[in-house]
C-alpha cells in the first residue's frame, strides 16, 4: 500500500449504503487521462470534484483488474493488481485517498463466478489434465458420446451458444459466459479461502464495498442435470429463464452458505463496509434471501428498471419492493439504467419523448426510500448509441447473438465542439468507441449552469435528497389518490411533506394542494387552483404546517 492510501472510510456511519446515492462508473468510458482512448483510474481522479458537486455518495467501479478485456474486465486474470489500460495500484492508491477527502466512497466490482481463461490457476489446470488437483478448482467434466464428443450437458452461455468448451485432453469446461471466462467450481476450499483474502486485500486499501457480479451463480446443482430444452431444440434461449425460472446452474440453496462467510470479512472493517449482489432469482422471496444481517446488505431490483411507462406498471413495481425491504430489515435498490441494459432515455421512447421520461423517471427514483443507483451519462440525459459499426463493437456477446451492450458503454462527453468531448486530455481524438455529434450539446461543459438541462436537474434533485428532512433515510411513503395515469405520494418528516407528482397519463394535469414547487423536469405552469404538470414530467412538492 502506498503512503497516499488512507484506508479509512469518510465517516463512521455504519448505515450509510441505506440511503446513498451510488454514481456507477464504467471504467473504460468515464474519463482518460493518458490519451490512449480508454478511461482510467488517473481520469477518474480527475473528475472526482464532479461527482461531489453532482451530489452523490459513492462510486462503483467496473471492473479494472488485470484481464484480457475479452469481456471489458469481467474476465480477471489477477483479482490483486489493476490492468497497466487502468493505471497502476498505486493510482488506485491516490483515487480512493482522494475520493475519501472529499466524503466520497468507492465501491468495487468483484467477479466471482469465473476468472478469466488466462488465469494462473485455469492455465494450471490445463496443463495439469484430467483428475487432477488443479482441475478441481474449476467445473470439468467428461462429454457424452460414444467418443466424449458431445457436452456433459445441454447448458447454454448467458452470450448464447453451448456454455462448454472441450480442451485437447477430450474434457469439457463450464462457462456460462464467453468460453474465455471459466466457472470456479465454488465447492472447493481453495475457492472459498481464496476469495475471503481477495476481499480482505481491497478492504485493506480502503474500498467501501462490492457490488457482486453473478451473484446467484456460483453454485452450480449437484451432478450438473439437465435443463431440459435449449436453444437449438425449442428456440427458446435458456437465459430468458433469468428471474422467472428455475435453472440449474443459478440460484442455488447453498450460494448461501457462501455470503455467510463474507459477512464477517466486512462486518470486521470500521466504518459500514456493504456488499451489493447483482442477482436474479425466480421469485422476489428467493431474491430476498441474498439480503439480512448475516448475509449480503443489499439486492438490485431489477424490476424499476424493467417497469413500463405507466403508472400500474410503476406503482406495482413500487409496492412489491418496498414491501419485500420491510421482510428483509433492509432498503431498496433503485436503478434506472446500467452498463448491461439500454439507456432508459431510450428505451422511454428516444428522442424528446424518452428524454421527458427519463427527466421524470429520475425524479420518481431519487425521492424514493432507499438506495439509488445512477448510472454515468444519465445525469446528461445521455441516449443509447444504436449505430455503432458492427466491426467497432467489442460485445462478446455481439459475436455468439447479435446482440451488444456496446450503444450503452460509449464514452460520455465532457466539454469541447468535436468528438470525443474532453474525454481525454486536450488534443486527443482518441475513444475507444466513437461519441455521436449529437452529444456536443449533451457535454457536462454544455449542459452547466444552464436553467433546465438535465444535469442541472439532478444537481438540484440530489442536494434537495440531502437536505430535504422528509427523503432522509428510508422512511414510509403514503399514496394520495389521483387522476388515472398520475401517481403521486408522499413523505412526511414532523411538520414537513414532501410530495411527488408523476404525470404519466396522456393529457395535462393540475397539480393543488400540495404545496409550493420546489424541483419539477419541465415547466410548470402557475394557476390559481393550483400548477399543471405536463404530460411525461414529475415534481416534488413542499408544504410546512403552520406554526
Amino acid at each position: 500500500m502506498t503512503a497516499a492510501t488512507d484506508p479509512t472510510p469518510p465517516t463512521s456511519d455504519q448505515d450509510w449504503w441505506r440511503s446513498a446515492v451510488v454514481y456507477q462508473v464504467y471504467v473504460r468510458s468515464f474519463a482518460d487521462a493518458n490519451g490512449d482512448g480508454v478511461g482510467d483510474l488517473e481520469g477518474i481522479r480527475q473528475r472526482l470534484p464532479y461527482l461531489r458537486e453532482l451530489g452523490v455518495d459513492a462510486l462503483w467501479l467496473t471492473p479494472f483488474y488485470t484481464s484480457p478485456q475479452i469481456d471489458a474486465g469481467y474476465d480477471v486474470s489477477d483479482y490483486r493488481d489493476v490492468d497497466p489500460l487502468f493505471g497502476k495500484l498505486a493510482d488506485f492508491d491516490a483515487m480512493i485517498s482522494d475520493a475519501h477527502a472529499l466524503g466520497l466512497r468507492i465501491i468495487v466490482d468483484l467477479v466471482p463466478n469465473h476468472t478469466s481463461s488466462a488465469h494462473p490457476w485455469f492455465r494450471a489446470a490445463l496443463a495439469a489434465g484430467p483428475g487432477s488437483p488443479e482441475r478441481e478448482r474449476y467445473l470439468f467434466a467428461e462429454g457424452k458420446g460414444e467418443q466424449g464428443e458431445l457436452p456433459p450437458n445441454d447448458w447454454e452461455s448467458i452470450f448464447g451458444g453451448p456454455a462448454w468448451t472441450r480442451v485437447a485432453d477430450g474434457q469439457w469446461y463450464l462457462h456460462l459466459f464467453d468460453p474465455a471466462q471459466p466457472d470456479l467450481n465454488w465447492r472447493h476450499p481453495e475457492v472459498r479461502a481464496e476469495f475471503h483474502d481477495i476481499l480482505r486485500f481491497w478492504l485493506d486499501r480502503g474500498v467501501d464495498g462490492f457490488r457482486i457480479d453473478v451473484a446467484h451463480g456460483m453454485i452450480k446443482a449437484e451432478g450438473l442435470p439437465d435443463v431440459g430444452f435449449n436453444s437449438m431444440t425449442t428456440g427458446q434461449r435458456q437465459s430468458e429463464l433469468l428471474g422467472k425460472g428455475k435453472l440449474p446452474y443459478f440460484d442455488q440453496d447453498e450460494v448461501h452458505d457462501i455470503y455467510r462467510t463474507w459477512r464477517p470479512i466486512l462486518d470486521s472493517y470500521p466504518g459500514g463496509r456493504m456488499a451489493v449482489a447483482e442477482a436474479w432469482a425466480e421469485t422476489p422471496q428467493r431474491l430476498a434471501r441474498y439480503i439480512g444481517p448475516d448475509e449480503l446488505h443489499q439486492a438490485f431490483s431489477f424490476d424499476f428498471l424493467d417497469a413500463t411507462w405507466s403508472a400500474d406498471s410503476f406503482r406495482k413495481v413500487i409496492d412489491t419492493a418496498l414491501a419485500e425491504s420491510t421482510i428483509v430489515g433492509a432498503p431498496t435498490t433503485w436503478v434506472l439504467s446500467n452498463h448491461d441494459r439500454q439507456r432508459h432515455v431510450t428505451r422511454y421512447g428516444d428522442g424528446e419523448v424518452g428524454l421527458r421520461r427519463a427527466r421524470a423517471a429520475a425524479l420518481l427514483m431519487l425521492s424514493l426510500p432507499g438506495c439509488a443507483y445512477v448510472y454515468q451519462g444519465e445525469e446528461l440525459g445521455l441516449p443509447e448509441v444504436l449505430d455503432l459499426p458492427d466491426e467497432l463493437r467489442q460485445d462478446p456477446a455481439f459475436l455468439r447473438t447479435g446482440e451488444s451492450r456496446d450503444g450503452c458503454r460509449v464514452p460520455i462527453p465532457w466539454s469541447g465542439e468535436l468528438a470525443p468531448y474532453g474525454f481525454g486530455p486536450d488534443g486527443s481524438e482518441l475513444s475507444w468507441l466513437p461519441t455521436p455529434a449529437t452529444w456536443r450539446a449533451l457535454s457536462v461543459a454544455a449542459q452547466t449552469g444552464r436553467p433546465g438541462s438535465t444535469l442541472e436537474l439532478y444537481r438540484t434533485a440530489l442536494r434537495i435528497r440531502h437536505e430535504h428532512p422528509a427523503l432522509a433515510g428510508t422512511g414510509d411513503i403514503s399514496w394520495l389518490e389521483t387522476e388515472p395515469g398520475v401517481l403521486a405520494f408522499r413523505r412526511t418528516a414532523g411538520d414537513v411533506e414532501l410530495t411527488c407528482v408523476v404525470n404519466l397519463s396522456g393529457a395535462a394535469t393540475t397539480v393543488t394542494g400540495y404545496g409550493r414547487p420546489v424541483v419539477a423536469s419541465a415547466d410548470l405552469a402557475e394557476q390559481s387552483d393550483g400548477h399543471v404538470l405536463p404530460v411525461d414530467a414529475a415534481a416534488w412538492f413542499e408544504r410546512r404546517s403552520a406554526g
